[in-house]
């Protein structure tokens, strides 16, 4: 019998629906804030997939992933206002941001990577710090804590059509992450991640992988600060703060780490709990510390869902399996005596 095409299995088919249902949703809810709303989800599941690049497969903590973040969205911010909200120079601060993250990473990695992994994490916090004062004191260019507002692109000015835009970086980011974590390269970082010093072993040069992980992931997070900054037309420095890499963190956390799908999802739950939680508070003034119910969902979906909640449901059904199998052959063994006697 042959082998169902790749592209035609269950769980594309899957995939293709939820993005298809996505396409179609601001049709649907026709509503402004949604459109905005699930735009931000987008940009965020794209960040929260290049985090689980670092933990998820390579098993490296960095706690100064918003600095690829705030590097995207400043360079983006500062062509499209210095020299005009074009489509090409919207592209080229992309391409600009990427490169410049990924000069970082390779020089970050370079430093500490040959490490454990908590100086990484310590000598990231640094770097992140140090970009985060630079931004705050070099106020000619970057206007300090209080950020400036730029023009986007006359196409982007559509919330709809910038929305598309998001969600085709989000499925394009996808496959590329997917292949990427499918491959001999993506097996080998995953070894890294279980025994890096059984992989070294085996004749890999671990640190060289570990490079090229950190530089996917700080490019893929650039991309995210560059669309992130369109869909506010503003920018300031919070986007370099610690709090941007917690929210990428905590994404994959409660999604699932090392699974990608499990950020997009984490992603979800996150943005969304907050824009209902918050919005409650209109209504309802026990919701004013709506922060409070934030972190109580956070210890709930950590208690139910310790693996994530991708993890945590794949295992579960994986049980289950078993289980079913096990029945299934005790059943056989028990018609097989019947017939016996």
């Amino acid at each position: 019998m042959l082998k169902q095409p790749l592209i035609l299995s269950k769980t594309n088919i899957v995939y293709a629906v939820v993005v298809g249902i996505m396409a179609v949703l601001p049709f649907v809810l026709d509503s402004r804030t949604m459109t905005i709303l699930l735009t931000q989800f987008c940009i965020f599941a794209i960040l929260a997939m290049s985090y689980d690049i670092l933990l998820g497969y390579t098993g490296i903590i960095s706690f100064g992933h918003a600095m690829f973040f705030g590097i995207g969205a400043y360079t983006t911010a500062i062509m499209l206002s210095d020299f005009g909200p074009s489509i090409g120079m919207f592209a080229a601060s992309i391409v600009v941001g990427i490169v410049l993250s990924a000069i970082i990473s390779v020089i970050s990695g370079a430093l500490t990577l040959r490490l454990k992994s908590h100086f990484y994490a310590m000598f990231t916090l640094a770097i992140s710090g140090l970009f985060l004062v630079l931004a705050e004191k070099w106020r000619t260019v970057t206007k300090g804590n209080d950020g400036f507002t730029f023009r986007a692109p006359e196409l982007f000015r559509e919330r709809l059509y910038f929305y598309f835009l998001v969600l085709i970086c989000l499925v394009v980011i996808f496959i590329l992450l997917k292949r990427i974590v499918a491959s001999p390269f993506g097996k080998v970082l995953v070894a890294i991640r279980e025994n890096e010093q059984r992989t070294r072993s085996l004749g890999f040069k671990t640190l060289g992988y570990k490079i090229i992980a950190s530089v996917i992931a700080g490019a893929v997070a650039s991309l995210a600060g560059s669309l992130y900054a369109i869909s506010l037309r503003f920018v300031n420095t919070s986007v370099l703060t610690m709090d941007i890499t917690l929210d990428a963190l905590m994404m994959t956390i409660i999604g699932g780490v090392g699974t990608l799908i499990g950020p997009i999802i984490g992603a979800g739950v996150i943005e969304f709990a907050q824009h209902y939680l918050s919005g409650l508070a209109r209504d309802y003034p026990i919701f004013e510390r709506w922060i409070i119910f934030f972190g109580i969902l956070y210890i709930l979906a950590v208690i139910f869902f310790p693996r994530g909640i991708v993890g945590t449901v794949s295992m579960r059904y994986h049980e289950w399996k078993m289980k079913k199998g096990q029945k299934t052959k005790a059943s056989v063994k028990l018609r097989e005596k019947e017939i016996q006697r």
